[in-house]
């Protein structure tokens, strides 16, 4: 009986556990409401592509795979984001922003955690507007 209590529990958490994906329409909402868009490509992505208006560009990993976890924290954190505030990550095609979201959120123990579903590609097949990165 314990068992299974556990597994339902278990269950029942990782449920709502891990980064959770935003359409294109439900990601306009939430970044009209204010909350925050962090960008985690590369500079040479941004450049590349241009990146959503508003946006806060913070690298995540670099093109050698490596990433600084206290880096990318601080910056978060001196955007006034902790673990209780929601954010939305961007990148190319939603991999990366999966794979981090799911690790800030599982193992990090951010609550709101979203990406946009299909990254910077997705954005530019439904024809919305990219600007500079801000230097």
């Amino acid at each position: 009986m314990k068992k299974l209590i556990f597994l339902t529990i278990a269950v029942s958490l990782s449920l709502f556990a891990g980064v959770k994906d935003l359409d294109i329409e439900n990601f306009e909402k939430a970044k009209r409401e204010g909350v925050p868009v962090i960008d985690i490509r590369t500079p040479s992505e941004w450049r590349e592509t241009g990146v959503i208006k508003g946006s806060h560009t913070i690298m995540f990993f670099d093109r050698s795979g490596r990433y600084d976890l206290k880096s990318f924290l601080e910056r978060l954190s001196k955007l006034g984001i902790n673990k209780d505030k929601p954010f939305i990550l961007v990148c190319r095609s939603a991999s990366r922003t999966k794979m981090v979201g799911d690790f800030l959120s599982d193992r990090m123990g951010y609550k709101k955690v979203y990406e946009l579903k299909g990254g910077i590609l997705n954005w530019q097949r439904h024809k919305k507007p990219l600007v500079p990165p801000a230097r």
